[in-house]
């Protein structure tokens, strides 16, 4: 059997660092994107495809020309906003797309998908730090999409023997250590790259929004993880999936709450450079706190985060744009 493993979304932040530690892993990532988000220059460990998961002739091709051994699906529209705006968008790409997909592997005897999850799926938490046995209520049509691509899932493994591992994320953060891929949104909405552009000089200021939560110093918490982390649980979960034919569900986070002025405050001291910041108003939907238990992933693939703290974090994110990104 070949290694080759097919990568949705592979030209992407968080799938670009993946394909990385799936040639480290000795696999060969295939990558198929539509590069609306995606880079070509991000694809550094094996071939690049051009098309979108939702036309049945581009997936079955790839298929029928990679044989891949299973499927890493990071291929989704992730910009929340967006997704209260124009719902449709997300439900025709997310969730239809992932059923053509599916279709493919179906047809081609591929039974192995891991899936890029959301802590979004959970909603409002109801406890912090949130368990994975969390009741799944999402408060908008991106979180939907996701709870339903997971309930897809478990449908295929039931009927056609599908396994899958969805990986609910928390808040990605950072870069590659060596440089060689990193975050480059257009538009950008993550808060370290906006403060590191807010410290270049490439934003008149930074927005943040809510300064009124029952929090240490008023600004949310979040759960930032490290790219690199969350790109190693992927392989992780792939070979677990593989080795014990099972389907199942982890969160990937640190555990550790870090707020939005503590993130500014540290691009301050990693860049020497003060961050020019404009209060404004909590935005709908914000939780005052997002916190990850991930016992289960360290348990059951073995995994811990290795860059766990914010100060590295936010260094390779730091390093990362100012190579890549040129200030005014």
């Amino acid at each position: 059997m070949n290694n080759n493993i097919l990568v949705t979304g592979g030209a992407g932040y968080i799938g670009s660092h993946a394909c990385k530690e799936l040639s480290n892993s000795s696999y060969t990532p295939v990558t198929l994107d539509n590069m609306v988000y995606g880079h070509e220059w991000a694809v550094k460990w094996g071939p690049l495809v051009k098309g979108d998961i939702s036309n049945p002739e581009v997936t079955d091709a790839v298929f029928k020309k990679y044989q891949p051994q299973a499927v890493i699906h990071f291929a989704a529209y992730a910009y929340v906003g967006e997704s209260v705006s124009d719902p449709a968008k997300y439900y025709l790409n997310n969730v239809a797309g992932t059923l053509n997909l599916l279709e493919s592997m179906r047809k081609f005897g591929c039974r192995y998908i891991v899936f890029s999850s959301t802590c979004a799926t959970y909603g409002n938490p109801l406890e912090i730090p949130i368990p994975e046995s969390h009741l799944q209520n999402p408060i908008n049509p991106y979180g939907r999409s996701k709870l339903m691509i997971e309930q897809i899932l478990k449908d295929y493994d039931q009927a056609y023997d599908i396994k899958n591992i969805s990986l609910r994320y928390f808040n990605a953060a950072g870069a590659d250590p060596e440089g060689l891929v990193g975050e480059d949104h257009d538009p950008e909405t993550h808060l370290i790259p906006l403060t590191i552009m807010a410290a270049m000089n490439m934003r008149e200021r930074l927005s943040i929004f809510g300064h009124d939560y029952p929090t240490a110093d008023g600004t949310a918490l979040r759960d930032y993880i490290h790219v690199t982390d969350l790109a190693r649980a992927h392989v992780l979960a792939l070979e677990y999936m593989k080795a014990n034919n099972r389907s199942d569900f982890f969160n990937l986070g640190t555990g550790q709450g870090h707020s939005v002025q503590e993130v500014v405050d540290m691009v301050e001291k990693i860049s020497s450079t003060s961050v020019p910041v404009q209060k404004t108003p909590r935005r709908a939907g914000d939780p005052p706190a997002l916190i990850a238990i991930s016992h289960k992933a360290r348990q059951k693939l073995d995994w811990k985060p290795e860059f766990n703290d914010l100060e590295t974090i936010i260094k390779t994110a730091w390093d990362w744009h100012r190579l890549h990104l040129k200030p005014r």
